[in-house]
């Protein structure tokens, strides 16, 4: 009986050749594969970039507004009910 769900099972043994050779190949190989990934890679215009940054630089602002007050507010807190 076939199964006719399964793949059928991947080449664990690297192909023949020597392994300093087969090294060096998929050294070559993984960087000739990164080149090509940032061949696509959609760069920001300037305008766009300016205002990622901006937002960035507003959201962090806000973020840490918000956590300091809530430092501020904790710490009269533990202050208020431990009498310090």
């Amino acid at each position: 009986m076939t199964d006719l769900g399964t793949q059928p099972r991947a080449r664990r043994t690297p192909k023949g050749g020597n392994p300093v050779t087969r090294f060096f190949s998929s050294i070559g190989l993984f960087i000739s594969q990164v080149l090509d990934e940032l061949r696509k890679v959609v760069r920001p215009t300037r305008s766009e970039l300016l205002n990622y940054t901006a937002v960035v630089i507003v959201f962090v602002t806000v973020m840490m507004l918000l956590v300091a007050g809530m430092d501020y507010v904790f710490t009269k807190l533990v202050l208020w009910v431990f009498g310090g």
